[in-house]
């Protein structure tokens, strides 16, 4: 707070018209606490939860974690070859070359609304096949 009242007070252009400094001081600090009183609560900052240890992540590199990503790998290769062709294609296309579904369309020559239904097939298969 001290840092934004020295901030105000460095910024104030016109000193020449103040008369009690030590008071103008003071409604530079009222000012401060009630801009960020009205900050806090416009932005809820109480609803948050405050920063800790508890939110640092997790060890990326550590032999269990990397022996869960291989597996769940596996498991969502393993679900992308039992799809049938034309919706492991459409599927790949899209969420991993990022093409959109109208692109896909016109490459496949299909509609769009087929390749969203090959789409929604496919993340059916593949969520059940990683939740198993």
């Amino acid at each position: 707070m001290m840092q934004d009242v020295a901030l105000r007070l460095h910024l104030c252009r016109r000193t020449d018209g103040i008369e009690n400094g030590r008071a103008y001081i003071y409604q530079v600090a009222r000012s401060v606490v009630t801009d960020q009183r009205r900050r806090s609560s416009c932005r809820q900052r109480d609803r948050h939860d405050p920063w800790s240890t508890t939110h640092e992540p997790v060890d990326e590199h550590c032999p269990e974690r990397v022996l869960e990503g291989k597996q769940e790998l596996e498991r969502a290769m393993q679900a992308l070859h039992e799809l049938p062709e034309r919706t492991a294609q459409v599927f790949t296309l899209h969420r991993i070359e990022q093409m959109p579904c109208a692109a896909i369309a016109a490459r496949m020559e299909i509609s769009v609304s087929a390749v969203e239904k090959h789409i929604m097939r496919a993340m059916r298969h593949m969520a059940a096949a990683l939740a198993a």
